[in-house]
């Protein structure tokens, strides 16, 4: 049958606004101080599962797309080392990139590489050995009395030129393979950075710059300053040091990022080991972390040395509920997304992904998602079977088929979750109109104050596990998910309301709402008690007319 002409032009219109849509290229958006990651031109939210360090080779492969499968989990973090790539210098195999990219679409993941250069965890361990060979073209920091550290400096200038070449390399490699597919997110650039042990680099060129006045971006953004202008000791003193090792770092890094980003615009990121987020205000480097990474108290010098990164992230060591929250008020910022690119893999952080995702991250992921016999314990889970991914999976199951929406909505301010507290007392979450009461260690009937079997903490609970994640979907209506714990919907202080129907469901592939009961009865006289497996309500609260 011949088709209408106009219907024709439509149809052609139409596939040409999908074909443009799914080609656009992601992208960091802030709106109102929220951020999104846009994917394909929608919220994309990351239910990440980063491999193992030594993971990026074609043979190593299978456990981790198994892992990432019982995860389930959306996108895979994946380290590309700048010694696998340019193992000869100016001879560039990015074989391994292909054969990634490849398996990754047959197993329907997104990816997130990790560019693994100049530094991983500080050192030089992932360069070329042309590099690790020639400290005299490729020096290292070196302290007051000139001894070498272990660390590449940022004054290297031959280094940075070699770095930033292979980086526009894997760049361009990226984009002639997947620049039509899409399948690879966003790039780390190198890898908790930083320097254990010495607070900067001491040697010709870096003592030079330390001389210099301060960068009038830097000025104009990181304080305290003791003098409005002037060398970096007489503007920050005590914290000079770091400051400056902070601000040769992240410049480094920003002039590799923007190189990259001109052959290939992709988000990008630097991640970081922490230092203590309850040290307030921070004091002066004192061999407690690493200086001159991306820690809390220096992201406004990386925003203003490295404008090419998109995000400043935390990687989440320390299971200590107050300081997983205060790391994350630290890293949200009007000026910064929130993504968590690695946490520990012990039980206890599962309920903390409630927490993560509520607050509106663009995405997380456990570290070590991967099959490999080789554990990171004491900072992850001994695991390195199946058993590793089970504490999570049932929270990525939740979140998976929503989510784009539950992304749409963090975007929109409309989420908000908890993680329960090693202290176990109770939360609340505040939403316009509405408050989350959540309570934890409390059996699914009855009231505590009632005393003998009802005043005992339920079984299963002696370990803190429970957590909710909840968003505003309307005015008067509200998505629940969420385990062990027991959340109350009540009017905002001064009002009235009720709970009008709880139903338990779940979202179909179509995003649509599909109900599975509606709970009523004991199931609503004491809360919504959440079991121990997560489970998706859908309330519906009410004003009196």
């Amino acid at each position: 049958m011949k088709q209408h002409p106009l219907l024709a032009a439509a149809l052609a219109c139409l596939l040409t606004a999908t074909a443009a849509l799914a080609a656009e290229a992601p992208r960091v958006v802030t709106r109102d101080g929220r951020h999104a990651l846009l994917v394909d031109g929608k919220p994309f939210l990351i239910l990440g599962a980063q491999a193992h360090n030594s993971s990026n080779y074609p043979a190593a492969l299978k456990p981790v797309w198994d892992a990432a499968r019982d995860l389930k989990a959306n996108t895979v973090l994946m380290p590309v080392a700048w010694e696998q790539v340019e193992p000869e210098e100016g001879r560039f195999d990015f074989s391994f990139v292909d054969t990634l990219v490849r398996e990754a679409r047959q197993q329907g993941k997104r990816l997130v590489i990790l560019w693994f250069g100049t530094w991983k965890n500080t050192s030089a361990q992932y360069t070329p050995a042309w590099v690790k060979l020639d400290p005299k073209r490729f020096p290292f920091n070196v302290d007051r009395d000139g001894v070498a550290n272990y660390s590449l400096s940022p004054f290297g200038q031959e280094t940075l030129k070699a770095d930033k070449r292979a980086f526009v390399a894997l760049m361009g490699h990226l984009k002639k393979i997947d620049a039509d597919q899409r399948t690879v997110l966003m790039v780390q650039v190198e890898n908790e950075v930083g320097t254990y042990g010495l607070v900067r680099d001491f040697g010709p060129a870096a003592q030079a710059a330390f001389e210099q006045p301060v960068p009038a971006a830097v000025l104009a953004r990181q304080k305290p300053k003791l003098a409005a202008s002037g060398t970096w000791r007489e503007v920050y003193g005590d914290y000079a040091d770091e400051y400056f090792h902070a601000w040769a770092i992240a410049r480094y890094i920003g002039e590799i990022a923007a190189a990259g980003r001109a052959v290939y615009d992709l988000p990008m990121y630097v991640n970081n080991a922490l230092r203590n987020p309850l040290e307030q205000p921070p004091k002066p480097w004192n061999k407690d972390f690493a200086s001159g990474g991306p820690t809390w108290d220096v992201i406004d010098i990386y925003k203003a040395a490295a404008p090419a990164l998109d995000i400043v992230s935390p990687d989440i060591y320390s299971p200590e509920s107050e300081q997983v929250n205060a790391n994350l008020r630290l890293f949200q910022r009007p000026d910064n997304p929130l993504w968590i690119p690695e946490i520990g893999t012990k039980p206890s952080y599962a309920r903390l992904l409630y927490a993560m995702l509520g607050r509106g991250a663009i995405g997380v992921s456990p570290f070590g998602i991967d099959y490999f016999n080789y554990s990171n314990h004491p900072l992850g889970s001994t695991a390195t079977d199946k058993s590793l991914v089970e504490p999570f999976e049932p929270v990525y199951r939740m979140f998976a088929p929503i989510q784009r929406q539950w992304a749409q909505w963090a975007f929109e301010g409309r989420t908000r979750g908890a993680g329960e507290g090693d202290d176990r007392k109770p939360q609340q979450l505040d939403f316009p109109g509405w408050t989350a009461k959540l309570t934890y260690r409390l059996g699914s009937f009855g009231e505590p104050a009632w005393g003998g079997e009802f005043a005992k903490p339920a079984a299963g609970t002696e370990q803190p596990s429970g957590g909710a994640a909840i968003a505003q979907i309307g005015t008067d209506e509200f998505l629940v998910i969420g385990q062990r714990v027991r959340v109350r919907m009540e009017p905002a202080e001064g009002t009235r309301g009720f709970q009008l129907r709880v139903e338990q469901g779940h979202y179909d592939a179509q995003g649509r709402w599909v109900m599975e009961r509606v709970w009523n009865g004991d199931q609503v006289d004491y809360g919504l008690n959440l079991p121990a497996q997560p489970v998706m309500l859908k309330v519906r609260m009410a004003r009196p007319r």
